[in-house]
């Protein structure tokens, strides 16, 4: 079996409590201070015990996160681009004492996890907002995000005593010891991964095959937890990659798993996160597109892959791969990008996501230039469902 790429520092992190240290947490369940995680915490605590944010053990301290916003790097100098932290309201923080043992919930109550609480500190909201998003407007989803939350930081390892099936994909839920297998099982040293939060269309579908070309495998892995109110909901992106997985790809070829992270729109700093974590879940490649994990107008169209060049290849460890706007250039009857297809603008199939989302809405389906037609009549059934706004 193939060792595959190392994980980002080495180790591939496991902070999910045997059964043993699970009873003996059980058993103090009653007598510690208790903390609810949100949403976003709630699946980052999954993501530092599954391994997928190795090198992480647990959320920030201060060493780690001060370099961190301002450097992109650890305390140690290894590469990392986006704070995780597990931020509470003063009222939270104030009887929790450093060096003791806190309950984390979910927004259900249950118990779920446990810090082993090493710091508690207070950080610049707006100084993270300048640094990682490159905007302190509260417009910007992931800006809101962090003035929104408590100003004081929980830090420390964490383990994951309970987690359940993904209620939509439990069969997606594939993480990185089990993804790593599946790559060395079928035999793949290169793969490269695709990170979606939108419904796959055919420029999607144009670079993750011109990526196929060159190496072993492609792992599909679109992004499930948190994400704003009006993107497109994780349910109706995963049957739209069903579709594609049953139609248009090689099977043996692809695999297809959920991300359980949340979304940060943190653009280019995002790009550089989004790499790292599949790293860890192994591939070697990542698909880098245009104004990746951008939102509005906060990013340049390819910031998201310039950041890539302020890093040493070996310092990330795995190898982005840069790909240009594509669209169906009706001259070459074809998909293509600018490099490879001497259209003119006019003769360019581009819809942005907003114009697709009213046609649906409408009950119009886009062009199969664009999407293809069974990928389209899954979006609009889902966009005239009375629940869709």
């Amino acid at each position: 079996m193939q060792a595959g790429i190392a994980p980002h520092g080495g180790t591939l992190i496991n902070r999910v409590a045997n059964a043993e240290q699970k009873q003996m947490f059980l058993d103090k369940a009653d007598y510690l201070p208790q903390v609810t995680l949100d949403e976003r915490a709630a699946s980052d605590l999954v993501m530092i015990a599954i391994g997928g944010f190795s090198p992480l053990i647990g959320f920030m301290e201060k060493v780690d996160y001060d370099p961190v916003v301002t450097d992109m790097r650890l305390a140690g100098g290894l590469p990392w681009s986006v704070p995780v932290t597990l931020s509470v309201a003063e009222a939270v923080a104030a009887p929790l004492e450093e060096g003791s043992l806190v309950r984390l919930n979910d927004a259900a109550g249950r118990f779920i996890g446990v810090l082993e609480l090493t710091e508690k500190y207070a950080y610049d909201k707006e100084h993270e907002a300048i640094n990682v998003y490159r905007t302190a407007e509260d417009k910007h989803p992931g800006v809101k995000v962090v003035y929104e939350q408590g100003p004081i930081n929980l830090a420390g390892p964490v383990w994951l005593l309970e987690r359940d099936p993904h209620p939509l994909f439990p069969d997606y839920q594939i993480d990185p010891t089990a993804s790593r297998a599946m790559f060395a099982e079928k035999g793949w040293s290169t793969v490269v991964g695709f990170q979606t939060r939108n419904p796959i269309h055919r420029a999607h579908e144009y670079i993750q095959k011109c990526a196929l070309e060159t190496v072993d495998g492609l792992f599909l892995h679109p992004l499930v937890g948190a994400t704003k109110k009006d993107d497109i909901p994780a349910d109706v992106r995963m049957r739209c990659y069903e579709i594609m997985m049953e139609h248009y790809f090689p099977q043996d070829r692809v695999i297809l798993a959920i991300n359980p992270s949340a979304m940060r729109y943190a653009g280019p700093r995002e790009a550089i996160f989004h790499a790292l974590i599949r790293k860890n879940y192994g591939c070697t490649h990542f698909i880098v597109g245009r104004d990746h994990a951008g939102v509005g107008d906060y990013y340049g169209t390819y910031d998201a892959q310039h950041i890539f060049d302020e890093f040493e290849p070996q310092e990330l460890g795995i190898m982005p791969m840069k790909f240009e706007h594509a669209f169906y250039c009706t001259r070459t009857s074809t998909m293509a990008t600018t490099k490879t297809s001497p259209s003119t603008p006019e003769e360019r199939v581009h819809l942005s996501g907003t114009k697709v989302r009213e046609m649906l809405r409408r009950g119009e389906l886009p062009p199969p230039e664009f999407s293809r037609p069974e990928v389209a009549a899954e979006l609009a059934r889902a966009m005239q469902a009375p629940q869709a706004v």
